[in-house]
């Protein structure tokens, strides 16, 4: 049975993805420090602090093959980012831990013939005023992914990363529930409306399926045609 490992998988587009990926068959291991209660019935989560290297590694070490790694974990902290703790910490949490995650799954990942897929973001392509962390960390995925394509296609390992725009979650409630910000984003969506995670994750299953095969280094906007607007 192929084997996902998804970091942020208990919430959000992680949860969303991890149920697509189990109902098309597949064992879902989600990890992170958050998740929905209850989580879906086949869902195996295991807590893991994604910026620590050494529990990453003990992660995907327990698992008996990885045929495809899914980073969706991820934080925002507005404003208080443009303190450098607080820059560093979403950073560690938006990038590093993509970084690190791929590392510790390397192997498996290349005796199973698996994919990566990032979470990049809207905001690889805009700068914010508001989230300068969580916009450089997007923007250092784009890089990431593109690292990682070439670096490590050569051993079977395809790299890919998907770029949301606004989408109904936890993350993006605020602007959601903002009655001034909430109007004037969905005006700039083409599509008139914001995505949901399961429209997100049906992208993601296509990534790290046999049709996606010979995608690799790819970066995919999901966002409605909001960055194009």
């Amino acid at each position: 049975m192929q084997t996902a490992v998804i970091t942020g998988g208990g919430t959000g587009i992680g949860l969303a993805t991890a149920q697509h990926l189990l109902s098309q068959g597949w064992h879902v291991v989600a990890c992170g420090i958050d998740h929905e209660d209850p989580l879906p019935d086949g869902i195996e989560f295991q807590r893991c602090d994604v910026t620590d290297a050494a529990e990453l590694s003990a992660l995907m070490a327990r698992a008996d093959r990885i045929d495809a790694l899914i980073n969706c974990a991820g934080i925002i902290k507005q404003a208080e980012e443009w303190q450098p703790e607080t820059f560093n910490n979403v950073l560690d949490v938006n990038l590093t831990a993509s970084m690190a995650a791929a590392t510790a799954a390397r192997t498996k990942l290349r005796d199973a013939g698996g994919s990566i897929v990032n979470l990049a973001s809207m905001w690889s392509w805009f700068g914010s005023a508001n989230a300068p962390a969580y916009a450089a960390s997007k923007g250092g995925i784009v890089a990431l992914t593109r690292s990682l394509a070439v670096a490590w296609g050569p051993e079977g390992i395809r790299c890919n990363a998907i770029a949301p725009g606004w989408v109904n979650t936890r993350m993006g409630a605020g602007a959601r529930n903002d009655p001034a910000r909430e109007p004037a984003i969905t005006a700039r969506i083409p599509l008139g409306r914001w995505a949901e995670p399961s429209e997100i994750a049906k992208v993601i299953g296509f990534l790290v399926s046999e049709d996606a095969a010979y995608i690799n280094g790819a970066l995919l906007p999901v966002d409605g045609g909001y960055s194009v607007a």
